[in-house]
């Protein structure tokens, strides 16, 4: 679903069109965004999918929060308060905690969680992002056998075979197709569409797979399986008669047209990380793309949703070595998920405070862990109403990166992108940096740690 207005159908006279904008919703950030103008006002976009231009009208949407806010003990009542109000309650909270936990993250610069991942360490608190939610696996296996890379440039002018496995693009990214996999044409792929096979693997019969030109429904959760016994036909040996409900005939079929193109792209989503196997699962994807490079070109890029979910992962290892999960309550960085990521903290109590940056817990994370969320002091830090802020103790608003402030963001495929300023933010509102460090600052003082120093 790509909107698909010219500049001819925008009226000229009061408007102006500001170009190569890049989108600050999916892993896709796309960069060639128009975005048209009255005054400081977005009333239209250009090239941006559905969901995108839902994104940047959001700015003017009328669930942004205005003020910060504290919640009034025992109520779910709310009270204005000031900036510098809501920042020493946070810097309070924050310090006086034994084992803070800040998380999100993915819908923020790479700016503001540089700062983040600083005060979680001046805390000796736990710094988590939503990849424990999502593609954590994902980096689990990476970090255990590395993984064959590329960009989604090199996918676009390259690319002759793509596997869609156990993601649904045409809603969760729906411009990956038309900008990189599919239908765009490259310097290899002079035909678009139709240089390239489409294959999608998938539980469901998706509208990504009725768009394949071969679709394999796998069982739910024998993706493991199903990607061993491709790995067993692509050597040549035999494999059972059916494997996680896919045919014998149909695996070998994959295997040696797998074989025959120049390059193959495998994409994969939640659908292989988040079920049965998860890590594992990932494990054999890799080790499947790296057997078929002994016989043809052969990458895979897991489809990040968050606009820059791979930045906060990034940003974390340059800071520590280490991903997501990171503990600093034993006054270095320790990093073991299945312990201190942000649910397994939540749903063992182990964590006495939490701060909540550009995601939303409340609408995706475990009632059990929210129940322990709804206890202890907590702050977040959001543009918008949330099932989070309904909860929290302390809230504080921010100016939207990628329409309001610039910044830095990772797409799916690792390369950074600078992100334009597009409008002023409503006046008196702070961007997710400033008020991280203007926090930072204040827990330094309290701590009486000198500024500028580590913990």
């Amino acid at each position: 679903m790509i909107e698909t207005k010219t500049e001819t159908q925008v009226k000229p006279e009061s408007l102006k069109i500001v170009t190569d904008v890049v989108c600050p919703f999916c892993g896709t950030l796309c960069d060639d965004i128009k975005v048209v103008l009255d005054g400081n006002r977005i009333v239209d976009t250009m090239n941006a999918c559905i969901i995108g231009n839902e994104k940047f009208k959001s700015a003017q949407a009328g669930h942004r929060i205005m003020t910060p806010m504290e919640r009034e003990e025992g109520t779910t009542e709310f009270a204005p308060v000031s900036y510098d109000y809501a920042i020493e309650k946070a810097a309070q909270i924050l310090a006086n905690a034994k084992r803070p936990l800040l998380y999100g993250w993915s819908s923020t610069s790479c700016e503001a969680q540089e700062v983040g991942n600083e005060l979680a360490e001046v805390c000796g608190g736990v710094t988590d992002n939503t990849a424990s939610v999502c593609h954590g696996p994902s980096i689990m296996a990476i970090q255990t056998v590395g993984a064959p890379c590329c960009t989604l440039g090199e996918v676009k002018n390259r690319a002759d075979l793509i596997i869609y496995w156990g993601c649904n693009p045409i809603h969760a990214h729906p411009r990956h197709m038309s900008r990189y996999s599919i239908y765009p044409r490259g310097f290899f792929t002079e035909r678009g569409f139709d240089d390239r096979t489409l294959v999608v693997v998938d539980p469901r019969p998706t509208d990504t797979a009725k768009q394949a030109d071969i679709y394999v429904q796998v069982e739910q959760g024998r993706d493991y399986e199903v990607l061993d016994a491709l790995r067993t036909a692509t050597r040549g040996e035999d494999i059972p008669d059916v494997v996680g409900g896919v045919k014998k005939e149909q695996i070998k079929e994959l295997a040696e047209l797998a074989k025959t193109k120049k390059f193959g792209l495998l994409f994969f989503g939640m659908g292989v990380t988040q079920t049965t196997g998860k890590h594992r699962n990932i494990d054999m994807a890799i080790s499947w793309v790296a057997d078929m490079n002994k016989y043809t070109k052969f990458s895979l890029i897991p489809m990040r949703g968050h606009y820059n979910v791979t930045g906060a992962g990034q940003v974390m290892t340059w800071q520590s070595g280490f991903p997501f999960a990171m503990d600093f309550s034993r006054g270095h960085a320790r990093y073991n998920p299945g312990e201190t990521a942000a649910n397994d903290m939540l749903q063992r109590h182990e964590c006495d405070a939490a701060m909540v940056i550009a995601s939303d817990p409340g609408a995706h994370f475990p009632v059990s862990s929210m129940k322990w969320y709804a206890q202890i002091p907590t702050i977040v830090l959001d543009p918008h109403y949330t099932p989070t802020t309904g909860i929290s103790n302390i809230v504080i608003p921010s100016s939207i990166v990628g329409i309001e402030e610039e910044g830095t963001a990772y797409r799916m495929d690792n390369v950074p992108i600078r992100c334009r300023k597009v409008i002023d933010a409503p006046e008196g509102l702070l961007s997710d940096e400033e008020v991280l460090k203007r926090i930072l600052n204040r827990v330094k003082e309290i701590k009486g740690l000198p500024a500028g120093t580590h913990h």
